[in-house]
């Protein structure tokens, strides 16, 4: 997914403290032109925001014309094979404006610049500057350096930075829904994700700057916030691993009371998350969803195989049986609850017999969305070490159809069930097909697509349910 101009200092135990320092762009002042792109996950997004305010720092605005541009950065994934081939093919386009421009610097960022940095490099000469997720601090003298002629690198990983004191510079002006990242890097070390690798080991952001950045948010007129983690449930500021606090002088905090902090910053702000993990999704958390009308009834909880066997070779930390009893729970505590999840199809070792049980897990628990994917292996993962990736390429897709098309069935069937209902809706703004229909989601994260009649974007408006698709609900609006 493209998403244009969005979207070496380790951090200090002081800066871990302070609030956000707020950045102004002005581009009547601004004498370079930063052309950005972002790839993969919302984290990625959101760290471009925080790459956006580091350069505005240094003279940079953003352009959507790549033509103009002084310096293109492009944010970039390396979960699946797929996505890599994407950004590779992308700087090789690059290529053409550098020989209109030579003086153009092309850097890459985030996870797939810390794997391939000397590829990138050294071997096919693709780009200037490599900066992984944690050095976006160093960009400006990684800029510098490349105007002395020398490639810059800086791929350092932390256990501390969390960017807590930058205030991402907001790249959709005019937005109503913004990205804010509570925690960095994930812990879990599943057997065939490279995050841990890329992204390092977890560390919390402090609930101050949190609180700060969506005080101001909404103050400048944003009304839902998703917050973001590789997993959310293991957010944990002054606490350690064992639950113990760490300093008697400053309160701890849980996901489950961060959330509920931020549904305090306003009943008028929505809130979300992103990832959940089935092996730490704690009752405290749906609890505090439920008992707040402006924390979305959503969850977003990866299965990844409903196999435990699967499980247990993906290195998930939960059976089949676990994850179907978080279900329940999100069932019993936040009735009306969407689900949604991730599934790998053709996992190493996975048989006809592991992906049927998939199969009838869909049908026990009827998903509302699911992102599903082929298993892909990746360099230095445990699966590329210790598994075989011995699933045909015709089994994997035969079997990823199989379960598009029952996602596809469920979808639909919960998108059905919504029509009749009346639903609060957060315009968002004109839909992709006419300026005289206007759309927003639900609590449900469903996608409402309804006639503008006088809606303004940024509110929230009743819509009645009157028909569907499997993607998208249409509705009226009631005056």
């Amino acid at each position: 997914m493209q998403h244009e101009h969005t979207s070496k200092e380790p951090l200090n135990e002081a800066r871990q403290g302070e609030v956000l320092t707020q950045i102004t762009i002005d581009p009547m002042h601004s004498t370079k032109k930063l052309y950005l792109e972002s790839y993969g996950c919302q984290m990625n997004f959101s760290d471009s925001e925080v790459v956006a305010s580091i350069l505005a720092q240094d003279g940079y605005s953003t352009t959507r014309n790549i033509a103009e541009a002084d310096l293109v950065l492009i944010n970039t994934c390396s979960i699946r094979e797929n996505a890599e081939q994407r950004v590779r093919n992308r700087l090789t386009e690059f290529q053409h404006h550098k020989q209109q421009n030579p003086e153009l610097v092309v850097g890459i960022l985030g996870c797939m610049a810390e794997r391939l940095k000397k590829n990138l490099l050294e071997e096919e000469k693709l780009v200037d500057i490599v900066a992984g997720p944690d050095a976006y601090r160093d960009l400006p003298n990684l800029i510098t350096e490349v105007g002395t002629g020398q490639k810059a690198v800086n791929v350092l990983l932390s256990r501390e930075e969390t960017y807590a004191d930058i205030a991402p510079v907001r790249l959709d002006q005019g937005g109503i829904s913004a990205f804010v990242t509570i925690m960095r890097g994930c812990d879990n070390m599943c057997s065939f994700c490279v995050v841990p690798f890329t992204r390092g080991r977890e560390r919390s952001r402090d609930p101050k700057s949190i609180l700060a950045e969506c005080e101001d948010l909404f103050v400048k007129g944003y009304r839902e916030v998703t917050l973001l983690g590789q997993n959310v449930d293991s957010y944990r500021w002054n606490l350690s691993s064992k639950g113990e606090i760490k300093n008697e002088a400053e309160a701890p905090m849980n996901f489950a009371q961060l959330l509920q902090a931020v549904a305090n910053v306003s009943p008028m702000l929505r809130v979300r998350f992103s990832t959940s993990h089935p092996k730490d999704m704690t009752n405290e958390v749906l609890e505090v969803i439920a008992s707040n009308h402006n924390v979305c009834n959503y969850i977003h909880l990866p299965v990844q195989s409903g196999n435990t066997d699967v499980l247990y070779r993906m290195n998930r930390g939960y059976s089949r049986e676990w994850y179907l009893d978080r279900i329940e729970a999100i069932h019993r505590i936040i009735p009306n609850c969407a689900i949604s999840t991730d599934i790998i199809t053709g996992f190493c070792g996975e048989t006809d017999e592991e992906h049927a049980q998939t199969i009838s897990l869909m049908e026990q628990v009827k998903f509302n969305y699911a992102y599903m994917f082929k298993y892909s292996e990746r360099p230095k993962t445990l699966a590329e070490r210790k598994f075989e990736d011995d699933v045909p390429e015709a089994t994997k897709s035969r079997r990823l159809t199989e379960i598009i098309e029952l996602q596809t069935a469920h979808s639909l069937q919960a998108n059905e069930q919504q029509i009749g209902a009346v639903q609060e809706i957060l315009v968002e703004g004109p839909s992709k097909r006419s300026e005289l229909q206007y759309c927003g989601r639900n609590s449900m994260n469903s996608m409402v697509v309804f006639d503008r009649k006088g809606a303004e974007k940024g509110t929230y408006v009743q819509v009645k349910i009157t028909g569907c698709t499997s993607a998208t609900l249409f509705g009226e609006l009631i005056p």
